[in-house]
């Protein structure tokens, strides 16, 4: 990684890494918090101040105290509190180091005397006051014996442990830059013109292995491998490790040849900083083998695994042939190569290493090369051999042709297998014959000179460039192509894609590995399958695979297609795999793949609501109605933090963990107000998951509309409001009903006097006529009969006035209703031996004189039916006054009634269902429970404000009042 361009003001003049994981970065206009990705710069408390921000050197304290050297003096920052050290004010404090015992110790420059200072809790104890180290310290190391070596500009000072002793230096104005232990075990001492190692008392020169010429060393650090680095002010950085020296410059992307800065953080990543910018190292996965390691050229077609455990590599400038670690290359003129420019390469069952050029084909044995007559002009994709000694060979152009004992014997051109262009080959050791692989998409079978079976899209097979075949252990084959790794066998296609966990879907080859693994090199980067998840899709193609990617972090060098040459990718001997690229080859060991374990820090940095920002070192209290929300959080895995994956929670919100990928801002709108907890985890590079992760609480203050006691009073006035209207429509449904009942009185009171004044009186006119008439009859037997007519006639007006009478008053003498029923009762129980019981509960109540009327009617019939039907014992009616419900129910232990009696009446008579018809005219519930053996029970209900008519005035709330008529 190089940050530059801008990422940050300055240069970095210093560098640590505190316990949460952040890196932290020292430049000449102040200090930087970073996670890999996002940068901050350092505020401090209102009322705090550095003693400059001219930031020189920083220490990182085991205690997670952060140490802080200005360019005037020191501080130290610790759970949110600055330190300030006033015996070291005004001094440039360039050196920082915490020792075995936890002693800080700074060294410092100043104009006058340099001061050594050891801090111990709040004790800071300073020597240099009498100018013994002259201007000052410039460095400090402690070696592997507890010694600690102060880096003066009057000399070098072993200062403890014993006296202090002082080694000059012959040449001051040299300066020692950097102390640090040698490969050799003494002390190493970086000076302006190399380093010198400190023998026998005296400063020597030591030559670096592999280094030619001066070099100016700034700074030394030892890493947890062993490997010694060195950075300069000319030369870049140097690399000391397993007896060899690697320089990388500018050249190599370095962001400056001047490294004044070298750190290593807790995951081993060793960060330079130039006067240009920060470069992480890292060790990668995937290394490569390019021209710095001794390759002819970086440009690779094709590479071949030897049987002797050498690598082929064929690049646009001659063979190279590396075996342990040593190359050896091969070009035209000198070794009889047909060109320059190399193409694809085979080994054949002889060991013969055939090569193919544009200007022909030659293989390579008894260390040289020896051309294949009538070959020119190719362009070989791929070269393979089948079971027969047949060497075949692709070739774009010309089509598939067949060799045997170094003679073209065959040219099958492509328009004879239907296509246009040129093919990958796989020899099939179990069925004997090729597999061909099109490049304008497409598989077939060959074998005998005629193509037994061929796959395309239509059968399943994924769509575009067949790049690469593979047969596996069960002899299935393997097509990588655009449209994802395609499998047959038995006739049977099925292909794996993006659909089914891919990256992507374009595969330019596969290789199996020892383990039987899958890596596929794709247009997003070299991923690997694990058998098990491979077999497992093979039993069910809709299956999502777990891959793992590899790619530019881990030192994969991706391109969109492969060079079409073969082979792009093969296995060596020692189970390594190497592919072509083209910037060298790429090396990886699937036995030893670099993982990084530790799982990543977490933390949650701010919260922004409506654009202001908030701290979260403690839960916060958000104001109410917030309509938007930030909420900013980080993983500190720094090897590769674009690779740090992220999960997220808002307990509160989220019903569960959404994968965010690399996001590391999360967003929210219109939160309701309540209490929040947001939780996040997070993974490194490798997979490995901090799965505790990190939370933080937030509220949300409710508006007072949003507030308990607001929802409550807005419930209770919408139940009052409901309460009201109901109320109020009972008393429209009361107020209607008593209205058709007094039209119905009216209309009875109408038809009495109407029955009266022209039925009853025309019938006791036609009687007085008939009367005389009887009084002129002689006695005979006409007037008899004529004297029982009018008889008859007197009890026909009788009735008819009786009628008259119910009509016009009521059913009962009093509006009494209880005693109505108790004489029916009475009256019923009389003639039958059944004992009647009557009972009344509340206080009496005048009824409506309809209602009442229907109300006696129905009980009437029920008693009637009870005492003359039932053959009960025991008949009890009762009457109750409620104040919200008049109820009246009879009750006997008779035989009871016949389901389908009860349900719709006995033919002929009409008891039952005049009673329910009348209930339902005065707007009562009737309902009738009845069994065989089992006794009746009737049970009438109507609500009070229909049954009472006007209510009798109390005192109480009433949302509408009835008006006053």
């Amino acid at each position: 990684m190089d940050l530059r361009d801008g990422f940050f003001k300055g240069t970095v003049t210093g560098i640590a890494q505190t316990p949460d994981g952040y890196l932290w970065l020292g430049t000449e206009f102040g200090l930087l918090r970073f996670d890999g990705v996002r940068k901050v710069q350092f505020q401090l408390p209102a009322g705090a101040h550095l003693p400059s921000n001219d930031i020189r050197s920083l220490l990182a304290g085991r205690d997670g105290r952060l140490w802080i050297g200005t360019f005037k003096g020191l501080a130290s920052w610790k759970d949110g509190k600055l330190s300030g050290y006033p015996e070291l004010a005004g001094q440039e404090v360039l050196a920082l180091l915490q020792d075995r015992q936890g002693t800080v110790w700074a060294g410092t420059l100043a104009r006058s005397a340099g001061r050594l200072c050891a801090i111990q809790g709040s004790s800071v104890h300073c020597n240099g006051e009498d100018g013994s180290f002259g201007l000052g310290i410039l460095s400090l190391y402690e070696d592997s014996g507890g010694r600690l070596w102060a880096g003066a500009v009057s000399g070098l000072w072993r200062w403890m442990p014993g006296p202090p002793k002082l080694y000059p230096i012959p040449d001051p104005v040299l300066e020692i830059q950097g102390l640090i232990e040698g490969d050799n075990g003494v002390l190493w001492i970086a000076m302006r013109g190399g380093i010198r190692q400190l023998v026998s008392g005296k400063a020597e020169s030591y030559p670096l292995p592999g280094v030619a010429g001066q070099v100016n060393p700034y700074s030394e650090l030892r890493d947890r491998n062993g490997g010694l680095w060195i950075s300069t002010t000319d030369r870049g950085l140097l690399h000391l490790h397993q007896g060899r020296t690697d320089q990388f410059n500018q050249s190599d992307g370095l962001s400056s040849d001047d490294v004044v800065r070298l750190y290593e953080d807790r995951e081993g990543n060793i960060w330079a900083a130039t006067t240009n910018g920060l470069d992480r190292f890292h060790d990668f996965a995937v290394p490569t083998i390019s021209v710095k390691q001794g390759l002819s050229n970086a440009v690779v077609r094709s590479v071949l695994a030897a049987g002797d455990g050498s690598i082929w590599l064929a690049t646009s400038d001659g063979l190279n042939r590396w075996n342990n670690g040593q190359i050896t290359t091969y070009r035209q003129l000198s070794n009889g190569l047909p060109a320059q420019t190399l193409e694809s390469l085979f080994q054949d069952d002889r060991g013969r290493i055939w090569v193919s050029t544009l200007r022909g084909v030659a293989y390579f044995d008894h260390d040289r090369f020896t051309p294949v007559n009538g070959l020119t002009g190719l362009m070989v994709y791929s070269i393979s051999a089948d079971e027969s000694g047949n060497l075949w060979i692709s070739d774009r152009t010309q089509g598939l042709l067949r060799l045997f004992a170094g003679n073209v014997v065959e040219r099958i051109p492509w328009t004879r297998l239907g296509r246009s262009d040129g093919a990958t080959l796989l020899p099939d050791p179990l069925q004997g014959g090729l597999w061909i692989g099109f490049y304008d998409g497409g598989v077939a079978y060959f074998k005998g000179g005629q193509v037994r079976a061929s796959y395309a899209g239509a059968d399943g097979l994924g769509e575009g460039n067949v790049a690469s075949l593979q047969l596996d252990r069960d002899s299935a084959l393997w097509a990588a192509t655009e449209g994802g790794l395609s499998r047959v066998k038995n006739g049977r296609v099925t292909t794996l894609a993006s659909k089914n966990g891919l990256p992507c879907d374009t595969v330019n080859w596969v290789i199996e590995d020892d383990a039987h693994s899958f890596w596929l090199y794709m247009s997003c980067g070299l991923v690997h399958i694990a058998r098990p998840e491979l077999d497992a899709w093979v039993t069910d193609s809709k299956r999502w695979v777990q891959v793992t990617v590899f790619d530019s972090s881990d030192g994969v060098r991706i391109r969109g297609q492969a060079s079409g040459y073969s082979p792009q990718a093969v296995k060596a001997t020692d189970g390594k795999l190497w592919f072509a690229t083209f910037d060298g080859v790429n090396v990886i060991d699937p036995r030893n793949l670099h993982f990084n374990k530790l799982p990543p820090p977490v933390h949650i940095e701010q919260i922004i609501a409506d654009r202001k920002t908030y701290e979260t070192s403690s839960s916060q209290r958000l104001p109410p109605l917030i309509r938007d929300v930030e909420i900013d959080y980080t993983a500190l895995s720094l090897v590769a933090p674009e690779k740090n994956r992220f999960r997220i929670k808002l307990e509160g919100h989220d019903p569960d963990w959404k994968d965010v990928g690399t996001e590391r801002k999360a967003f929210y709108n219109d939160l309701a107000p309540r209490n929040y907890r947001f939780r996040v985890m997070a993974s490194n590079n490798s997979g490995v998951w901090n799965e505790a992760g990190a939370s933080f609480d937030f509220s949300i203050k409710p508006a007072y509309y949003q507030t308990a006691w607001f929802e409550t009073l807005c419930a209770l006035a919408g139940l009052t409001l409901l309460w009201g209207l109901y109320r109020y429509r009972l008393h429209q449904i009361a107020r209607e009903f008593n209205v058709r009942m007094e039209e119905r009185l009216g209309e009875r009171t109408r038809l009495a006097r109407d029955l009266h004044d022209t039925l009853l009186q025309g019938f006791q006119g036609l009687m007085l006529r008939l009367q005389a008439l009887y009084d002129l009859l002689p006695k005979g037997e006409a007037k008899d009969e004529l004297e029982q007519t009018l008889n008859r006639a007197d009890q026909v007006v009788a009735e008819g006035r009786r009628a008259v009478h119910d009509l016009r008053l009521s059913t009962t003498v009093t509006n009494d209703l209880a005693r109505a029923v108790r004489a029916v009762g009475d009256e019923l129980s009389s003639e039958d031996s059944a004992t009647f019981e009557f009972l009344v509960e509340g206080e009496t109540r005048e009824l409506h004189p309809i209602i009442r009327d229907e109300i006696y009617r129905i009980t009437r019939e029920g008693l009637r039916n009870a005492f003359s039907h039932a053959r009960a014992r025991h008949i009890e009616a009762e009457i109750t006054y409620g104040e919200q419900l008049f109820r009246l129910r009879i009750r006997d232990d008779g035989d009871g009634i016949a389901p389908a009696v009860l349900e719709d009446g006995r033919l002929g008579h009409y008891g039952l269902p005049g009673m329910r018809e009348r209930a339902a005219e005065i707007g009562a519930k009737l309902d009738i429970w009845s069994g065989v053996g089992t006794g009746t029970e009737i049970d009438l209900s109507i609500a009070g404000s229909i049954a009472y008519g006007k209510r009798p005035g109390r005192a109480r709330l009433r949302v509408f009042r009835e008006r006053a008529e």
